[in-house]
């Protein structure tokens, strides 16, 4: 298997192929405003939201990196878990940002040279297993919710 399609096989298990683990977009399907915002009682943890922005904020970075207009991407590990008043369109909008990026990603990766992918391929590595690292505390935050499936099937 080529380095290209290890990633792109990567990079599509980590949002929407089943794989060894959930990916993204099913463990952020049907999540409501109200269990997006919610965090557990005591602990630090963010809520799901916090971890939706935070992969957006490193995905649209990394867009901006690939096309040479990062600039204005510079703010703090903590400041990426932010999000702007809590609304039902708001949450709406920025899963629909997330999934866009993803998928402006995988085309910007498919674009690339193949010196250019070998180049990025230890990044793209990264933002794979960030992924899947957010992911599984938004599964966690839903079973912790009680709105996770005691089983699931994805053969």
């Amino acid at each position: 298997m080529s380095i290209r399609n290890m990633l792109l096989q990567n990079w599509d298990l980590c949002m929407e192929e089943e794989g060894w683990y959930p990916p993204l977009q099913p463990a952020l399907k049907d999540v409501s405003l109200e269990q997006a915002l919610r965090k557990p009682a005591e602990g630090a943890a963010n809520s799901i939201w916090e971890n939706v922005q935070h992969l957006l904020y490193y995905k649209e970075r990394s867009l901006a990196r690939l096309r040479g207009t990062s600039d204005s991407f510079n703010l703090s590990n903590d400041a990426t878990f932010r999000f702007p008043t809590a609304s039902s369109e708001g949450w709406e909008y920025a899963k629909n940002k997330l999934f866009e990026a993803h998928a402006a990603l995988r085309s910007e990766f498919e674009r690339l040279s193949e010196d250019e992918l070998e180049a990025n391929s230890e990044h793209i590595m990264s933002l794979i297993t960030h992924d899947a690292y957010h992911t599984g505390q938004i599964v966690f935050l839903r079973k912790l919710q009680g709105f996770w499936p005691a089983t699931r099937s994805f053969e």
